[in-house]
């Protein structure tokens, strides 16, 4: 009897330490905020020429003020050489 006393005792302790995964939460995106022509200083893509009119896809800021580009491709070409696309304007 105490046998299987010890036995159902190591059988409940061991279910009960079984570890079972946990759910996580996923995070929601962060949306980014949505930049208009009105919100940036310059009409055109420093780096393509397309105007900003056509769409923002990114921005960065220097100097206090927002600059939008067609693309992460721009802004980065852009940000190699910022002084160069400024003293253009």
């Amino acid at each position: 009897m105490t046998r299987i006393i010890l036995a159902l005792a190591i059988i409940s302790l061991y279910a009960c330490n079984e570890s079972k995964p946990v759910e996580t939460k996923k995070e929601m995106p962060i949306e980014q905020a949505k930049y208009t022509p009105e919100m940036v200083v310059n009409k055109n893509d420093f780096a393509c020429g397309m105007p900003v009119t056509a769409g923002i896809s990114d921005t960065c800021h220097i100097d206090g003020k927002a600059y939008g580009f067609c693309s992460s491709e721009c802004k980065n070409e852009f940000l190699k050489d910022p002084k160069k696309y400024l003293s253009q304007k």
